[in-house]
């Protein structure tokens, strides 16, 4: 199975045009991110303990979503 991680690259852009590249691009840089996981409740926590990524917590409900129907 694809992993989380791997989905939300295809939206890493070098100059963010919105929050979910802004996302992309702070989950490829963050070398703690659980990179493996595709459990929602793993990397939602992480998500949201981490400041971050405290703004964009909303962007992370919107491709969670989009990954959930991808992977189906």
């Amino acid at each position: 199975m694809r992993t989380f991680y791997h989905f939300v690259l295809k939206y890493r852009e070098p100059a963010p045009r919105n929050n979910k590249e802004t996302l992309a691009n702070k989950i490829y840089e963050d070398n703690s991110f659980p990179r493996r996981s595709s459990d929602y409740n793993e990397i939602s926590q992480y998500i949201e303990t981490t400041d971050d990524y405290f703004s964009l917590a909303v962007v992370f409900d919107d491709l969670w979503e989009e990954y959930r129907t991808v992977i189906k």
